[in-house]
């Protein structure tokens, strides 16, 4: 059994280290990406305060598609470009205090006010993104967008 909760108190870079180690030791030995991004996905809703929505989209035949998540029902496709998930396909963190003036933002789940999506890279080419959705204006920061960044090297081999 895994028992994997950040300290009481913790700082963001303490969080964020203490989930990279979670992470890393839950899909270590996992060849399965689908279950490497579904604990990940209950791992950042365990660790991330403030959060309504974490999880994954896929890229699958050129658009991204629904992978493992915490939250309500999600939109299950959005093409390269479209929302802040599509911008983020394209290769570019996308840190997004205000969602409502991000021009096409896709309202999946009406509560979400900012957003945080990291792309996950290999060869040079997007793989998934990592999609973290909040109620809170501004809850994300550069040190979330570095944690995820971080999260998202170690995955690139593991999904």
């Amino acid at each position: 059994m895994y028992d994997f909760t950040p300290a009481p108190g913790a700082s963001k870079p303490e969080i964020y280290a203490a989930l990279l180690e979670a992470a890393g030791a839950l899909t270590a030995d996992e060849p399965d990406a689908i279950a490497n991004m579904a604990n990940v996905a209950a791992l950042l809703g365990e660790f991330l305060p403030d959060c309504n929505w974490t999880g994954f989209y896929r890229m699958v035949d050129g658009e991204l598609v629904l992978g493992p998540f915490t939250g309500r029902p999600a939109c299950i496709r959005i093409p390269v470009g479209v929302g802040v998930c599509g911008a983020a396909a394209r290769g570019e963190t996308q840190l997004v205090e205000d969602v409502h003036a991000f021009p096409g933002h896709i309202a999946c789940d009406a509560r979400s006010r900012s957003e945080l999506v990291v792309p996950v890279m290999r060869d040079g080419a997007v793989i998934a993104v990592i999609d973290l959705d909040s109620p809170d204006l501004a809850r994300f920061d550069a040190e979330d967008r570095a944690g995820i960044e971080a999260l998202a090297a170690l995955l690139s081999t593991r999904i």
